[in-house]
């Protein structure tokens, strides 16, 4: 079976994004460039927490529902919330309402706050685990350095910051170029990758 599939122009993709309609404009704007932005970082974090055990098809569809609920997850704000918080998003049914996730979430950008005072900025403590060894694109779904970040944010107190969901982070920004050989977007994001000035360096 081909890793790819040919897109409506007739360009070879990788072959997730012929699965869902809403997958092709992520695949070819989003997936794999390079992200230096705190905010859209924490949202990533956040929402792959949310996808454990569910599709990420679902988490996309209500991503604009997520960013209403989380004040676009700016996490000095949503390390605010309060219980109440917690309850009107349990009511809220245009998000994945499991309490675990949501306390997760409001946790973790308790958690941003600190790091952001010491490191700078979150992605500069983030980029420091670009990963320098890569396995054949979509091959494997976690690494070495997914580990070790996973493992880092755990004693820093982060939740819902597991290896498997660490490494999908890592997929869609941009800190390895996982489009498959024949891609059409993957010598954009090579490119992308190329001209980005890591943080923090």
């Amino acid at each position: 079976m081909s890793a790819t599939i040919a897109g409506p122009d007739g360009k070879s993709r990788c072959r997730w994004s012929g699965a869902a309609p809403e997958f092709l404009a992520y695949h070819d704007t989003e997936w794999g460039f390079p992200v230096d932005d705190d905010r859209r970082l924490f949202e990533k974090l956040s929402l792959e927490g949310f996808q454990s055990g569910l599709s990420w098809r679902t988490i996309l569809a209500k991503r604009e529902n997520f960013r209403a609920a989380f004040h676009d997850f700016d996490f000095d704000r949503i390390a605010g919330f309060t219980e109440g918080d917690v309850v009107r998003l349990l009511k809220d049914e245009g998000i994945v309402r499991h309490r675990g996730k949501i306390e997760a979430v409001i946790n973790n950008s308790r958690q941003a706050r600190k790091l952001v005072r010491r490191e700078g900025s979150l992605a500069a403590f983030i980029w420091r685990y670009e990963p320098k060894q890569l396995a054949k694109p979509q091959t494997v779904s976690t690494s070495a350095e997914a580990i070790a970040l996973s493992k880092d944010l755990k004693k820093l107190g982060w939740k819902f910051v597991g290896p498997t969901t660490v490494y999908a982070f890592m997929q869609a920004m941009g800190l390895i170029n996982d489009h498959v050989a024949g891609c059409v977007i993957r010598s954009k994001v090579e490119r992308a990758r190329k001209s980005f000035k890591r943080p923090g360096r």
